[in-house]
């Protein structure tokens, strides 16, 4: 039966931001791929949504609060730091 402590950490697509809340640049493939592809859904939104701006804002929103929660649950917890990591 293998030891629960010979497990490997868990991956964070996010790693959270030395000072401050939040999460920094993505580590890993597949959060290169949503931030790619939440920017691109924006720009296209917003060249789209130009003449409206209520739907625009809307829009930004929905998108803004759908990455939040993608780095929320696939990212590092979040907590205010002090730079206390150790990199």
């Amino acid at each position: 039966m293998a030891d629960p402590s010979d497990r490997a950490p868990p991956k964070y697509w996010f790693p959270a931001k030395r000072y401050g809340w939040g999460w920094g640049p993505p580590t890993t493939w597949q959060g290169w791929v949503v931030l790619v592809v939440g920017l691109v859904v924006m720009v296209v939104g917003a060249e789209e949504l130009a003449h409206r701006p209520v739907a625009l804002v809307v829009f930004i929103v929905i998108t803004t609060a759908a990455l939040i929660a993608i780095c929320y649950a696939k990212g590092e917890p979040p907590r205010w730091r002090w730079g206390d990591r150790g990199r």
